[in-house]
């Protein structure tokens, strides 16, 4: 390994940078960026001395050294049988510490059982923390060579990762599924951009099938311009419900009078009844009738349009607006016909199916069932869809990598789905997808009654903040758009509560405890954030003074673990690539506000010395900036406005 070499240009943070990249002695390690993570100058300090003493492989000890889960345990730390060298681990960190020189940037270590814990020295660290992260903003925790097709060789260009997510079905709820879909494939997208990725978001619309013979034949009676212009999706959701209704009572009439033996009457219900005309004009629009289908695509984009206005206040915006139409007949027909030709699928009882006990030994197979994937009258089912897609998708984007965000639920499907486009010999295929997955909100309800929509959620949400922000007359009258305010806030609130678990674990919906100023929230990240903007505002000091600051002032322990906490940000989002857990980035962000918060008192500006005003606003900026990236890699809009300064 080569020392690693630093061109920066002459400004004070370079300087500093500079200074202690010198100081640390660096060698290159792959993903080491000491230049945007102060961590990595660290870990490659002390893999330097490690190796030095113990003669383990420098890309073993730089691996094994992980961040840790609490300040009091380190700023890093080593499992020593990470480094797999014989003998027992305490012995053996005993004896490297015998031989442990002095450090310009950790103190000497202290074996604890098996584990090395290391401390950083707080004035190297805060040189680098702060300075990098102002510098940065923005890009701050961001690591564009991670979407590099070859690190070496930038100019190959960046990978190419597709998410498909939300996916509601036009004309029907758009239930707690969809809302979590849309909440963890927005925060993915979100963190494969960052990352440098060229990240491709699907929404893979449910806007196919006989639902839409249901419609058209709903709309003829009961449709009304004004109301499909005005809220399409309300709209065609009631005429929805209306027209199933009569479907089930015209089924209900017709089995009784089969029952009293009116066979005619009964079969004419059928034959001529409403589900039977919706089938009948669903035929047209598969047979290409320009009519059927005209009236088909008016729904769907009134729909999708509706659904931008929407997404937009998530902080979410499509890339294409695939969907169940968008799959061609012959494209579906051609997957079944390659199936069977290679004998994955076969016919049982006039349908098409796969049998995966024959193609997956032991209990694999038997617990990947046997799905139909054509019925009878030769209609394709999801997984012909799907499969079909999938292959369409490779020849459009040529992509790396493809993420499907769909509920728990489905879990059987998507694995049956990916098995059965390995099976067809598409390995390479297979073996790029990804199924995150994730589980149900439980007790979603509202003053209103059941939730149905996401505009119902978010509004209901909404409003609860609107009457929270009012209880503060004096603030209220301050804010020159409560409306967007209280929008912003509820949209926190729901999204901060669905992030704060794994995803795979349920929750319940909880309008009182989500939409709290107090406890792990939403609207508290808002809080710590406008608090922030507001300390910046009354110090009234320029980017100049603060550039300027000698950052060597802040000695207090509160502004020690601040500083040895935003250091850990990049590590954070590199920790989540591998995670894909949106509650990693949250855990981070309300256990650094917990860090700010206890500050304050301590570390207060108005009223204090010139430079160390200066010092501490530079601190401030730069959780500022690490509290404002991680709000925006979740999806949420940092709020500034001093009405949250309560």
């Amino acid at each position: 390994m080569r020392p690693r070499t630093v061109t920066m240009a002459a400004n004070a943070a370079d300087d500093q940078l500079s200074a202690l990249l010198q100081l640390g002695s660096l060698d290159e390690y792959p993903n080491c960026y000491p230049e945007i993570n102060p961590q990595d100058i660290y870990r490659a300090h002390i893999t330097s001395i490690l190796h030095k003493i113990s003669g383990v492989d420098k890309t073993i000890i730089y691996n094994a050294l992980q961040w840790t889960a609490s300040l009091d345990k380190g700023d890093m730390i080593l499992a020593i049988p990470a480094l797999r060298v014989k003998g027992k681990p305490s012995e053996l960190g005993e004896k490297w510490l015998e031989s442990w020189p002095e450090s310009p940037l950790v103190e000497k270590p202290v074996v604890n059982g098996t584990f090395m814990p290391f401390f950083f020295k707080p004035s190297p660290l805060t040189q680098a923390t702060i300075p990098t992260a102002r510098k940065l903003g923005r890009e701050f925790g961001a690591n564009k060579a991670n979407g590099l097709k070859d690190r070496a060789d930038p100019s190959k260009g960046k990978k190419r990762m597709l998410v498909e997510f939300s996916s509601p079905n036009i004309a029907k709820p758009f239930h707690a599924g969809h809302l979590r879909s849309t909440i963890i494939g927005g925060f993915l997208s979100n963190l494969y951009t960052v990352a440098g990725w060229d990240v491709v978001r699907i929404n893979y619309l449910g806007d196919w099938g006989k639902q839409y013979g249901i419609l058209a034949v709903g709309f003829e009676r009961y449709g009304n311009e004004e109301a499909l212009a005005r809220d399409p999706i309300n709209h065609l959701f009631e005429i929805y419900v209306k027209v199933n209704k009569e479907i089930a009572e015209e089924k209900e009439k017709s089995e009784s009078l089969q029952k009293d033996g009116k066979t005619e009457e009964a079969q004419s219900i059928i034959e001529n009844g409403t589900d039977e005309q919706a089938r009948r004009y669903f035929k047209l629009m598969v047979d290409g009738d320009e009519k059927a289908l005209a009236l088909w695509k008016r729904f769907r984009e009134l729909s999708i349009d509706r659904y931008k206005e929407t997404y937009n206040r998530l902080n979410i915006q499509f890339d294409e607006y695939s969907g169940e139409s968008q799959v061609s007949e012959e494209a579906m027909d051609a997957a079944a016909k390659e199936m069977l030709e290679k004998g994955i699928a076969e016919e049982s009882q006039g349908a098409l199916i796969v049998d995966f006990s024959k193609h997956v030994s032991g209990k694999a197979g038997k617990a990947l069932e046997k799905p139909i994937i054509r019925r009878k009258d030769g209609t394709a089912l999801y997984l012909t869809r799907d499969i079909s897609e999938l292959l369409n998708r490779e020849q459009k984007y040529h992509f790396d990598q493809m993420i499907y965000v769909i509920a728990s639920q489905q879990n059987l499907h998507v694995k049956q789905f990916f098995k059965i486009v390995e099976l067809m010999g598409h390995k390479d295929i297979a073996a790029k997808v990804q199924h995150i997955n994730f589980g149900l909100v439980l007790g979603m309800s509202t003053r209103k009654g059941t939730v149905k929509f996401l505009d119902d959620i978010l509004r209901d949400v909404g409003d609860y903040m609107h009457d929270v922000m009012r209880k503060n007359q004096d603030k209220y009258q301050q804010v020159e758009n409560p409306d967007a305010v209280a929008d912003i806030l509820g949209i926190s609130a729901v999204m901060c509560q669905d992030m704060t678990g794994k995803r795979i674990n349920n929750y319940e919906f909880d309008m009182a405890v989500m939409t709290s100023f107090e406890g792990d929230t939403g609207p508290y990240l808002q809080y710590a954030h406008a608090r922030l903007c507001s300390i910046t505002r009354k110090a009234g000091l320029s980017e100049e003074d603060i550039a300027s600051a000698d950052l060597s002032l802040l000695t207090e322990a509160h502004a020690v673990n601040l500083v040895r906490v935003l250091s850990q940000w990049p590590d954070v989002v590199q920790n989540t690539l591998r995670t894909l857990e949106p509650t990693t980035v949250l855990t981070y962000l309300f256990k650094m506000t917990h860090i700010l918060s206890s500050s304050y008192d301590h570390l207060r500006i108005v009223g204090q010395e010139s430079e160390l005003m200066k010092a501490r606003m530079a601190l401030y900026d730069a959780a500022r900036i690490v509290l404002s990236n991680g709000m925006r890699l979740l999806g949420l809009t940092p709020v500034e406005s001093d009405m949250l300064t309560v």
